[in-house]
């Protein structure tokens, strides 16, 4: 716990610390689905071509369909590196997605906490083992647009649809080359996405969280590192997000989610009124 409180002394919300993760994803294609030459494909007609490809990362993850994700979170605290895990799956057409999220394990090996389990939403992320105070059968809901970083972090991982609706932003961005992902050739971007720029283009249900973190967040730029697959699905993305801690230095919060098994079974369903919790999380 001491550890945690160290953290939120960073300024970072202390959900972050609650449960951490990072995104990992790529997007590659025109809007007719998979490129026409590697040419075009790695953007080679100039940075406008590859911020058109990177714009266009939610439209070819809803064309997939769902997909399994893997996240991590990383971040310096008082002198400790912590990653945070989760793994899940995600419905892009539904628009919502599930992970189980692993703490960092206390130095002798024993777990901080149990798992906690998130589901993903446009509008919100609702939490199981979230804090202390509540039962193990209700949720705590967060609202996007009551967080500070519009939940881009607040659970501790990146929503995989958010973050491809956050390249919408695309400002700059270079065609670094392909390179081996996991037994498939993918393309590899780098690049600046901005906040409030992704918040005029997204789809409606991302737009008031990108808003929020337009301006809750040290920066409204956000560096990214990307993979795109042939068919224009993400793959990997690698985002970095910035706070002011209380003596007004910069802290980076690093979240890399990874996606694959397209098309994989997903049933996720959200938690009814009466499982949520309505009382006060208790901290220390």
């Amino acid at each position: 716990m001491e550890r945690w409180r160290r953290m939120r002394r960073t300024g970072v919300d202390v959900a972050v610390a609650a449960a951490g993760a990072a995104v990992m994803a790529g997007v590659v294609g025109c809007s007719g689905g998979a490129v026409a030459d590697d040419r075009r494909a790695g953007g080679a007609e100039g940075p406008g071509g590859a911020r058109t490809l990177l714009r266009q990362a939610a439209v070819r993850l809803a064309e997939a369909g769902t997909s399994r994700a893997s996240t991590s979170m990383a971040m310096a605290a008082g002198g400790t590196r912590i990653v945070i895990r989760g793994e899940g799956v995600y419905d892009y057409r539904r628009q919502r997605g599930e992970l189980r999220v692993t703490l960092p394990e206390e130095p002798a090996g024993r777990a901080l906490r149990r798992p906690i389990t998130e589901l993903l939403t446009p509008g919100a992320v609702f939490l199981k083992n979230r804090g202390e105070g509540v039962p193990r059968d209700k949720w705590v809901r967060v609202d996007a647009g009551d967080s500070a970083d519009g939940n881009l972090v607040t659970g501790g991982a990146t929503d995989p649809l958010a973050a491809a609706e956050l390249l919408r932003g695309t400002r700059r961005a270079e065609y670094r080359g392909t390179v081996d992902f996991a037994g498939t050739q993918v393309r590899r971007y780098e690049g600046v996405a901005h906040l409030g720029d992704a918040a005029v283009r997204a789809a409606t249900g991302w737009r008031e969280g990108l808003r929020a973190a337009a301006k809750g967040f040290a920066s409204a730029e956000v560096p990214f590192d990307v993979y795109l697959d042939g068919k224009g699905r993400i793959r990997k993305v690698r985002q970095e997000f910035s706070f002011l801690n209380e003596t007004r230095r910069t802290v980076v919060v690093t979240s890399t989610t990874m996606l694959y098994d397209f098309g994989a079974a997903v049933d996720v369903r959200l938690p009814s009124a009466g499982d949520i919790f309505a009382g006060r999380i208790a901290s220390r």
